[in-house]
């Protein structure tokens, strides 16, 4: 009998830590998956542990064995990424969210152009300005400005004016300095910083539809994982992506 107790004792510990769930996700969702992990710790939950950064970045740390239980993307390729690893949990994957790519520059000079080919960005930035945006080699957001770029026809003058950054809040931040004239980002990054004011929208037949496929991970796959993933798939997670201003499938 002293046996038994001792082996339950020893296994409490891991229980509880079972029930602690660690989600990465794009750099986009912070403020929505921040309101969406106190909601899901008011319906009696532990607390969300929370990676936020590019989805690139991520997909590498969860294929390098960092734990995580479930990665939300901010495009289809590092989830395909993981996929292709074998590092997602089968019949997990959903595609929750959508957005707008969206010019932005800083709210004391805020402007409105007309975006579409011939659309003369450099004026804009200036004899020496650089324009802000994830780096088009493997951020997603960058990914979609570039390919934006390319189908307006801009992006061999703009190329080399390019400021990399390595997510999109980084982006935001160095427009809402100032340190950049311009940035191309999500609207829902937008929104978040009085700081900017979105200049224009990129037509949606310019980039790939963006998209935010989410998932469990194979190596974290538990019972409370996925239900954090019916949670976020849910009414009080739909209202906050919502008001946070993503569209939601």
């Amino acid at each position: 009998m002293r046996r038994f107790l001792l082996a339950v004792l020893m296994l409490l510990p891991l229980t509880a830590r079972a029930q602690d769930l660690t989600v990465f996700a794009a750099a986009s969702l912070t403020d929505a998956m921040q309101d969406i992990g106190t909601l899901w710790q008011q319906d009696g939950h532990p607390a969300l542990r929370q990676s936020f950064g590019a989805s690139s970045t991520l997909a590498r740390q969860i294929e390098q064995g960092a734990p995580a239980n479930l990665f939300a993307s901010a495009d289809e390729k590092w989830m395909d990424y993981l996929v292709e690893r074998n590092l997602i949990a089968p019949g997990t994957r959903r595609q929750l969210l959508g957005n707008d790519l969206v010019l932005i520059v800083p709210a004391d000079h805020a402007t409105k152009v007309q975006i579409g080919p011939g659309f003369d960005l450099l004026s804009l930035l200036g004899p020496s300005g650089r324009i802000a945006t994830g780096d088009p080699e493997h951020v997603p957001v960058g990914l979609y400005a570039g390919q934006a770029l390319r189908k307006l026809g801009l992006w061999d003058a703009v190329a080399p004016r390019l400021a990399r950054t390595e997510d999109v809040r980084g982006a935001l931040l160095l427009v809402e300095r100032g340190e950049a004239p311009a940035g191309i980002v999500y609207s829902t990054d937008a929104a978040v910083s009085p700081g900017v004011a979105i200049a224009g929208v990129f037509p949606d037949d310019s980039h790939e539809p963006i998209t935010y496929p989410f998932a469990v991970t194979k190596a974290g796959d538990t019972p409370e994982a996925r239900a954090l993933m019916a949670f976020l798939a849910g009414p009080q997670a739909r209202a906050v992506f919502l008001r946070r201003g993503f569209k939601v499938e």
